[in-house]
């Protein structure tokens, strides 16, 4: 149905006329007449302006009217539509550091390896779906931190937020501390017990202000659980001018830090050594932090303040410039 956000604007309808009538009038033309020294010489077309059109006052008192209406912004009220709640707020942190290019992971049945960022895409994008009723939000680092998509319901949004995203976006190194307060500087606001953080990295903190340890603290002190994600396979056979050779992609990866993070924060810590280990691991931080559990009702709104603010503009417009234009077959005859 239609109805009007702000209907008490409608009070400023009869301005004009209030103005009209309490304003003073202007001195008649008279008043004005030039005097001439000559009694039988008079100018009274210049002392006599041409009296304002009535259609130009009618389309006048038109443009306020719609400008009054679009004030008041009409809205379109669609259908009820029952929406899930749980009022949980979750931040997902991806590392975009270099070495999530390493190609140690696999995609579905394929063995060909791909990179930790593309597998985290690919997975983390379908667990943002599944996140129904959580307002979900998107942080971004590397050497620095970067929040980018703020706590949302749309979560279609989040996930393309982190499709689109690339290596390198937050720079090359890791800022997992600046990464962890960030989260807890967006989330410090939000309900307790509501407040959580899944982070997801390949590293050591190398860069950023704010130490790990500290971060913890703080994400301890404000009630904020977080889930730790060490990505990266554990033995990856490269070639080199020696031969083939198996090494260790992810031996700079700081387990002790992350599992210390989650352990203090009421959270855990989970090892993803490949794709199917990753997918297991958002399966159970569902688990964890269960989806919605009821339902709200609520109406999509559609603005229309937009159609009579337009028409105003177009009438009032044509009521100032219409006395400039020359109307071909209604000119006065000379």
């Amino acid at each position: 149905m239609l109805e009007l956000a702000w209907p008490w604007l409608l009070a400023a309808l009869p301005l004009p006329l209030l103005a009209a009538w309490l304003l003073p009038r202007g001195k008649t033309a008279s008043a004005h007449a030039l005097r001439l020294p000559h009694p039988g010489l008079r100018l009274e077309q210049a002392a006599q302006p041409a009296p304002v059109p009535a259609w130009r006052r009618w389309l006048a008192l038109a443009a306020w009217l719609l400008l009054v209406v679009a004030a008041a912004r009409p809205q379109w009220l669609g259908p009820p539509e029952d929406v899930a709640r749980t009022g949980r707020d979750l931040l997902l942190a991806v590392d975009t550091s270099g070495s999530m290019s390493i190609e140690d992971m696999q995609l579905g049945a394929t063995t060909v390896p791909t990179p930790r960022f593309n597998a985290i895409q690919a997975i983390g994008a379908d667990f943002v779906e599944r996140r129904k009723g959580d307002r979900v939000g998107l942080i971004l680092f590397g050497s620095r931190a970067y929040l980018l998509v703020p706590l949302t319901f749309d979560l279609g949004t989040v996930a393309a937020q982190l499709h689109e995203s690339a290596i390198g976006l937050a720079g090359r190194e890791t800022a997992i501390g600046d990464a962890v307060g960030l989260a807890v500087k967006r989330l410090r606001d939000r309900p307790e017990n509501q407040r959580v953080l899944v982070l997801l990295t390949d590293g050591v903190n190398n860069a950023g202000e704010l130490d790990p340890r500290k971060a913890t603290e703080l994400a301890t002190a404000n009630h904020v659980r977080i889930y730790t994600i060490g990505v990266g396979a554990e033995a990856m056979r490269v070639d080199s001018l020696f031969g083939s050779r198996v090494v260790n992609p992810s031996e700079d990866l700081d387990e002790a830090m992350l599992q210390a993070m989650a352990e203090q924060t009421g959270g855990r810590y989970f090892r993803a050594r490949n794709s199917a280990e990753l997918a297991g691991i958002y399966a159970a931080i569902d688990q964890l932090e269960p989806a919605a559990d009821k339902a709200d009702n609520l109406r999509p709104v559609q603005e229309l303040y937009w159609p009579p603010l337009a028409l105003s503009l177009l009438v009032g417009g044509f009521a100032l410039v219409a006395p400039t234009l020359r109307w071909r077959g209604f000119q006065a005859a000379p």
